[in-house]
This record gives C-alpha cells, sequence and structure tokens, in this order.
C-alpha cells in the first residue's frame, strides 16, 4: 500500500513538473529547461526524447502500445507533457494577467528564481578549465547580445510559424535559451502563445457546449491552423534538438553544462525587472499595432532604481523569495537523485 502511495506520489510530482514547465516557457526569458535542470530531470526528459525515434514509430505502427511505451518512457513524458498542456490553459493565463498588472514584482521573481538556478547548477560544477571557462563566457555573451536584438513584426506564414514551432520549445531543451523570448524576436509571441492558444480554448469550450459555429470564422478557423503547424513544429524539435544535445551530454557533458550555465547567467538581461516596454511608432509618433491589435514591442528601456520606494522593496522581496523557491526546488532534485 506504501508503494502505491509513492507511486501515486511521483505522478503527481512528474505532473506539477510539467505545471512549472509549461509556466516557465510562456514567460519571455524564463526557461522551462532551467525547470528541468534544477529539478533534476533534464537528462531523464532529454534522453526521453531522444528514444521518440524510428524504433519507436515502428513499435507505435505495429500496434505495439506497451512496447512503445516502455521504449520512450512513455509514463514519465506523458505525465509532464500533461502537466504542460494544464499549464498552458490555466497557469499560464494567471501569468498573462499577473504581468499585466504587476509586471515589476513578476519579473523580479523571476530574475531571483533565475539568479538561484544559476546558483544551483553552478555549486556542484567543478570542472572549471580554461576552455570550459571560455564556453561560459560565450555562452554569457550570447544570452546577453540576444536580449538586444530588436523584434520583428508578426507573420502567420505557415511554413514560418512552423519554423517559430522548432525554434520556439529550445527553451524545454535548452536551460537559458528562452523560447518564448525567442518568439517575441521573431515578432509571433501574441500570435502563438497567446491568440492561439487562447483560440484552441475557446473552440474546446464551445466544442463542449455543442457550439459548431467557430466552423463559420474565417479568423478562429486561420488561428487554429496557425496553432496546428505550430504544435507540429514544437514536436519536431523537441525530438531533433533532444537528439543533438542527448550527443553533446554523452560526448561533451562538461562544455555543454558550462554553456548553460552561461546562457542562463546571460538571460537576467532579459527579466531585469526595472524596464519600461518600448512600442514601434510611426512618423507623428503614435503607437503601431500588429494585425490583431497588439501594440508592437521593440525592446525594453532598462534602468535602475535610484530611490527606495515601497514599490521598489517590495520587488527586492520577490527577487528574494524566487531565489529560496528555486533553492527549495533545487534541494528536492537533489533528494530524488540521491
Amino acid at each position: 500500500m506504501e508503494s502505491k502511495h509513492r507511486t501515486l506520489s511521483d505522478k503527481i510530482w512528474l505532473v506539477l513538473k510539467g505545471l512549472a514547465m509549461g509556466a516557465a516557457n510562456k514567460v519571455p526569458g524564463v526557461s522551462g529547461g532551467v525547470v528541468a535542470y534544477v529539478a533534476g530531470f533534464y537528462e531523464e526528459f532529454i534522453y526521453s526524447l531522444q528514444k521518440v525515434n524510428k524504433t519507436a514509430f515502428k513499435l507505435l505502427l505495429g500496434g505495439r502500445i506497451r512496447s512503445f511505451a516502455r521504449y520512450v518512457n512513455g509514463r514519465f513524458l506523458f505525465l509532464l507533457i500533461f502537466g504542460m498542456i494544464i499549464s498552458y490553459f490555466s497557469v499560464s493565463k494567471i501569468l498573462d494577467i499577473a504581468i499585466e498588472q504587476y509586471p515589476l514584482y513578476v519579473w523580479s521573481a523571476f530574475f531571483g528564481m533565475i539568479i538561484g538556478s544559476v546558483y544551483i547548477i553552478a555549486k556542484d560544477f567543478n570542472e572549471w578549465s580554461r576552455a570550459n571557462l571560455v564556453i561560459l563566457c560565450l555562452g554569457i555573451v550570447a544570452g546577453i547580445g540576444i536580449s538586444l536584438l530588436k523584434p520583428a513584426t508578426q507573420n502567420d506564414n505557415l511554413i514560418f510559424v512552423f519554423f517559430c514551432g522548432i525554434i520556439g520549445v529550445s527553451g524545454m531543451t535548452l536551460p537559458g535559451l528562452s523560447g518564448s523570448f525567442i518568439l517575441i524576436l521573431l515578432g509571433n509571441y501574441v500570435l502563438l502563445l497567446v491568440d492561439s492558444v487562447n483560440a484552441l480554448f475557446d473552440t474546446i469550450s464551445e466544442l463542449i457546449r455543442g457550439d459548431f459555429s467557430f466552423i463559420s470564422n474565417p479568423f478562429r478557423i486561420r488561428l487554429l491552423k496557425v496553432m496546428a503547424i505550430f504544435t507540429l513544429g514544437s514536436a519536431t524539435g523537441l525530438v531533433t534538438l533532444s537528439n543533438f544535445l542527448a550527443f553533446l551530454l554523452k560526448r561533451f557533458k562538461n562544455q555543454t553544462n558550462a554553456a548553460i550555465i552561461g546562457f542562463i547567467t546571460g538571460s537576467l538581461g532579459v527579466v531585469w525587472p526595472w524596464k519600461k516596454p518600448i512600442f514601434e511608432t510611426n512618423a507623428l509618433g503614435d503607437v503601431n499595432y500588429d494585425r490583431v491589435g497588439d501594440p508592437i514591442l521593440t525592446n525594453y528601456d532598462r534602468f535602475i532604481p535610484t530611490h527606495f520606494s515601497t514599490e521598489n522593496i517590495i520587488a527586492t522581496l520577490f527577487i528574494f523569495i524566487g531565489v529560496v523557491s528555486v533553492m527549495a526546488l533545487g534541494k528536492y532534485g537533489e533528494n530524488t537523485r540521491a
């Protein structure tokens, strides 16, 4: 009976880990891969995805479902991805509202989480050779460089959307590289992670009520097509990137870890809490909007706070909370590995 309870507990924890990864992937500048790394299941996640190959598809097409599930570590992947899916329709929606209403506090919490993640990952890394230090610095420079790039404009071309899926999923497989921030740079964050997700949610809700009116709504149908292609691209990216990363972890584990630490450190610039959004304007100085009515973001004006206001004190407290929460997650990860 105790064993069954422990197994049930493990399943629940996996779903919760998926929730955390999904929420992190939704926030620009934060990587779901960091959650996997700090919680201690990153390598299992990568090696499980690597198993989605020709052999797996042969088992699946041959009707050998149980063999397929065992081969790809199906229970682990299913529960984790199930948690991510739930997150996109729940936790991530709450985060959207929180970022809109309390941006300073949310960014402060995530800034603290990334600081904690850098500490957790770096404290046990002892292979600081000259080559690894160079890789670390290159990772930091790459992370900072990405944060300074100017976002493109929205593009719903399905081939480009497929490409966005491949690139956008990088946040789950490469800690420190935020897939959602990459989507902002590609100009498709709102289209793919807000409008398309909301369209799918609304469609499912209507289907449950027996309402099929969305079929005559060309804008909704277009968003559903975009969502389907983005999902296909994401699945393709997960499989291809996981194989590449599994190869790196097997052959160049220390160098890969040094690059990951660098990426995560460099991403601190993306989530720096004290910043103001800069929107694209026309010749008259008016803000330009995309096709769905959202202002076009070009970058952020980051600044250092110069006075002790209540707001800044609370933001600092949220940074501390972020650090402590990741330290607790890291401790949990160590216990599960032990």
